[in-house]
Formats: C-alpha cells, structure tokens, sequence
C-alpha cells in the first residue's frame, strides 16, 4: 500500500521535472549545427549516422576497384573514402553490428527462381503414367545378374513373390560391402534398418498391400537429404557428425513408396566436384578416375550394380556429368518439380534433385514417386507427370546445334546418335543460340553458395574441407565475397533474358539434343530450370584419365596406351514439366542402340 500511495504521489512530481527539463532545453542553445532531420516531419538524413566498420581509404577503394572492374577519379574516391562507413558499412549490421540476425539454414530467400516465364509451351494438364509392356522374365540363378537388372524388371519379381526384398537387399548389402573399398561411394552402410524394412516390404506384399513398382527395391541417395536418426554429412568434415531428427521429403515419399534405404552415399564436399572427406569416388568403368561430381557416388553405386536406384542432385552438372562418366541415365528434373526440403542447399535458385538408374523407365518410375510440391520448399510447384513408354516417337521435333556437333565435347557418339533419332522417325531441326556470354550466369551460384556457407567461411571452418585448392570451394566462398551486388542483379537480369531465348528455341522443337558436357548448355539449361535426361549411347576410347578439377602439373592424370574403352552419353533437353517427352526419346534410343545392358568389367 506505501509503495503503491509513493508511486501515485511522486510519478506526477517525476513528469512534471522531466517537461520543465524539456522547456528548459528548447531553450538552451544548441552545440551542433541543425539538420533536416531535426525539423518535424522531415525524412531522416541520409548520411548521418554515427561511423561503422574499420577505417577505409583513397587507397583501399583504388585496390577494391580492381576486383569490381570499375575505374574511379581521384575525387570520387575521395567522396566515397569520407562517407563509406557512416553510408554503406552500416547496412552490414546483420552480420557485424550490434543487432545481429541469425539466418537459419532452412531460410530461403524472400525472391524465387520461377522457370515459366511465359513465351513457351506449358507442361502436361494431366496425370498419365504407362508402364512397358514387358515379357515375364525367368529370375536368373546369379546374384550378379539381379544386382544389374533395371527396377523395370526387379519390381515385377518382387510384386509377384519371385524373388524377396530381403533376398535382394541382402545381395546389395554383400555387393556394397565388397566394391566400396575400391569406390569409395559409401559414407553411411544403413545395414539394420534395411534388413527391418526389406523384412516388412515382404511382410505387406504377401498380405496382398503391394505398394507400387518401388515397394521392397533397395536403392541409395546422396548424402545431402535428410534422413532421421542416420547421419547426413554433405560428404564435408565440418558435417560428419550431424544426424537429422526428420526424413527429407524425397526420403519420406520413398520410404512411404515401400523403398529400401541402403546407403548414403557419397558426395562431393558440400557438392563440388568428386572429392569427400573419405577420398575420391570412382569411376567403375575406369579406376583411375574420379566418377565425377558432384553425384559421384549415386553414379558410381548405380553403375557398379550396388542399388537398385539412386538419387542425386544438379546445381551446375552434378547429375550430367557422373551420368555420362559412369554410363548410367540421369534424370534432372524441371527446377520445382521435386521438393528440396531436407537437402543441403547450395544454391536456392538453382538446386534440383533426380533420379540416377540403369534405364530411362527406372527413372521415371522413380520420378513419379518424388514428384509433387511440399510445403516446405517454397520453390516446389505442382504440376502434371504424363509418360507412356509404348507411344511413338515419329514426328518429335529434335533440335541441336550444328556447330556444337562438329567440335569438342561432341564425338563421334554424339553424331550418330543424332541420326539414329532421324531413323525413328525424328525430325533432326538446326537451332541456334545467341554468343552471349553464358558463364556471367555463374556469378549467382558463387554469390548463393557463399551466402548458404557464410557460417563455414566467416568462422574458418571452411579450411577443414579436404580440398584446398584454387577451384574449390573454401577459396571460391571467399573469392564471392567480394562480388558486386549490383553484377549479381545485372546476372539476374540476363537469366531472364537468356530464358526468353530458350524459350524461343522450345517453342520450336520437342526437345533438344547436346554433348553432355557442352558449357554453354549446362549453364543454359540449369539456369532456365529445363529439365535433362542424360543416358549412354555408345562408348569412346580415352588415352588419358578425366577430371573435374584444374590440371596440377605436380599431380598429372594417369595416361593409356592403349586407350581404355569407356561408355559416353549424350543429353536430351525437354520443355518445362515436360519430362515424358525426353523420357520417350531416350526409351526409343535405349531400345535401338542397346548398349545400355554392358557392365563395367570385374564387377
């Protein structure tokens, strides 16, 4: 009662001193000039704030010109020298000042990467999925042969009982444990819980709840999606010890799909390239190589016969590029078609996740599971998945661009290829593209990734990466550091621009057909979200070991002589959501050339 009669007795006597002090100081003069931000209703100055941030110089913008590549005057420089830190270094309290915000990993940017932007045909407005029409084949008597059999033809054994889950998991398991040594693609053997999930797949299909064509199939993914209670570690030694609480949502729908989990496998660090943090992954067609990257590992296990499927992921060429190494098919869907929640992100605008298989079906019969918006990827759309594998091909529209197939990376593989799609009936169509400098598009990825691992960079754990060398990615999230902001929305404004071209081109033709490896068109392509579907057509000889990274004259690649025979693949590029399209292509491809059944030797 006393503490609350002093508060109503003196708090009048407290307001009344603080409005004489107020009158009082209206009155005293002022020690500092006025300002536009003094008078009521004035906006607030600009260039007033109190200075921020180390002390800059004439001297330290005359070097920061030379990595913008702008070219200042002596007074400029000193304009801007005298008012950086109380202009721009502010602007940077999120990460330095006083009020700093953590940006969770799970946090997307506020702006989205939207493929459609009109001027193209649009996707499928209906849900069609049509098998093949196959002949019931004998199980074979060797594990060997089962390994390497499609999930074409692996699911129809299963669903009808001729051969168990818990068999062929048990013949990954054994294949997984004895290739690894020699591959590296493994980072995580999920042993047990396969074992319990292939015993439960049996379980349900003997009681009549078949789930589907991936119901009790043992298949892998890379070691960037979420999976609850076993370790995901980006393939990164920062990450090694992190287990996730939750599933990713392409985990989840496999798993709902009655797949069996097997491994985790390995990725380039942080999704670069073929080195992890256990080594290099390698080619099972070619020993001496890295299987390429950074799906390295999906590539290599599926190739080698040590799943039954994998899934990996494409930001620049990581699906394309193991998938033509290691001579499997490679499906890059279109950008939003498979939600991203739960996988590592590199790059918000540019990530997609697909399947990696021994046969253009498999992929699909795998798309169709992990296909279809989630709540938690604000990029994932909905959208329609029409595939017949029995319709025809005559007639489809194939562009490609004739100069592209008279020159490195093209080869001989490539060139025929685009004719025997004449002689399935396939109109061959020239198409051309502006010599724009498409790698300015890059500048993006290095600005996104650097932004997704500032964490990693700013704290220096990014030196704990195995790779330190100049194209990797420690250096290369330092390096985007000191890209310009305003180059980064000069690069957005090109995307938009090269996206109105290849819409141009797709509104003239089905369907594209490139060297795998042609830079322009993996930079095209994964920047307008088209999606890809890369498999092998044939086989070329190498004389000299390939690689992802930049030549080390202290470490040159091995050489052959004779050259070593090794299996290449050429990439069809299909409208927005309008996987089926490739997808029939590429079945008629497979179907014609049949090289596809050929295995890596000693495996």
């Amino acid at each position: 009662m006393n503490s609350r009669r002093k508060f109503l007795i003196q708090a009048p006597i407290g307001l009344i001193g603080a409005l004489t002090a107020c009158r009082a100081d209206e009155k005293a003069p002022t020690t500092q000039p006025t300002t536009a931000g003094a008078t009521p209703g004035a906006p607030p100055a600009f260039n007033t704030a109190p200075p921020v941030g180390p002390d800059v110089t004439t001297a330290t913008f005359s070097e920061a010109e030379k990595l913008a590549q702008v070219k200042m005057t002596d007074a400029e420089r000193q304009m801007a020298a005298s008012s950086w830190r109380t202009s721009m270094a502010p602007l940077l309290e999120r990460r330095t000042g006083p009020r700093r915000v953590a940006l969770e990993p799970t946090l997307a940017p506020a702006t989205r990467w939207n493929p459609d932007i009109g001027g193209q045909p649009t996707g499928p407005t209906r849900d069609t999925f049509v098998r093949s029409r196959s002949a019931a084949a004998p199980l074979p008597t060797n594990d060997e042969d089962i390994a390497f059999a499609p999930v074409t033809q692996l699911s129809r054994w299963i669903e009808t009982r001729k051969l168990s889950s818990q068999r062929l998991t048990q013949i990954y398991l054994d294949r997984l444990a004895r290739f690894n040594p020699k591959l590296r693609c493994v980072i995580t053997l999920t042993r047990d819980a396969a074992l319990a999930q292939a015993a439960q797949a049996d379980t349900e299909i003997a009681a009549g709840r078949y789930r589907g064509p991936l119901h009790g199939v043992p298949y892998g993914v890379k070691d960037l999606l979420d999976t609850a209670g076993i370790p995901t570690t980006y393939g990164a030694e920062p990450f090694r010890d992190r287990v996730p609480t939750a599933d990713s949502a392409v985990v989840a729908r496999l798993r709902a799909a009655g797949g069996v989990l097997v491994a985790k496998l390995s990725m380039g660090a942080l999704a670069l390239n073929d080195i992890w943090f256990g080594g290099q992954t390698m080619n099972p067609w070619l020993l001496e190589e890295g299987a390429s990257g950074s799906s390295a590992g999906p590539g290599a296990a599926t190739s080698a016969g040590l799943v039954g499927f994998s899934v990996g992921s494409e930001t620049g060429g990581s699906i394309i590029s193991p998938s033509m190494r290691c001579g499997i098919t490679g499906l890059r869907p279109t950008y939003g078609r498979v939600p991203r929640t739960g996988a590592m992100t590199l790059c918000w605008s540019l990530d997609k996740l697909g399947p990696m298989t021994r046969s253009v079906e498999d992929a699909m019969l795998v798309l169709e599971t992990i296909t279809g918006p989630d709540a938690g990827d604000v990029a994932s759309v909905p959208s329609h998945l029409e595939f017949d594998a029995n319709a025809p091909v005559k007639g489809l529209r194939v562009g490609y661009v004739p100069a592209w197939m008279k020159e490195a990376p093209a080869t001989d593989v490539d060139r025929s290829t685009l004719d025997s799609m004449g002689k399935l009936g396939m109109v061959l169509t020239p198409i051309t593209l502006p010599d724009w400098p498409y790698d300015s598009l890059n500048l993006m990825l290095f600005a996104e990734a650097a932004a997704a691992f500032e964490e990693l960079t700013l704290t220096g754990r990014a030196g704990e990466l195995k790779a330190q060398v100049p194209d990797a990615w420690p250096n290369q999230f330092r390096e985007a550091r000191f890209l310009s902001a305003v180059d980064f929305v000069q690069a957005d404004r090109l995307r938009r621009k090269v996206a109105a071209e290849m819409a141009r081109v797709m509104s003239q033709v089905d369907l594209l057909l490139v060297p795998s490896l042609r830079d322009e068109m993996l930079v095209i392509s994964n920047n307008t979200g088209h999606p890809s579907l890369t498999l092998r057509t044939g086989f070329v000889h190498v004389s000299e070991a390939r690689s992802d990274w930049a030549p080390d004259p202290a470490h040159p690649l091995p050489k052959f002589a004779p050259p070593r025979r090794v299996p290449h693949g050429v990439t069809l590029i299909g409208r927005l959501f309008d996987e089926g399209t490739i997808a029939r292509a590429g079945l008629a491809l497979e179907r014609s050339l049949n090289v596809v059944g050929e295995r890596p030797p000693g495996f």
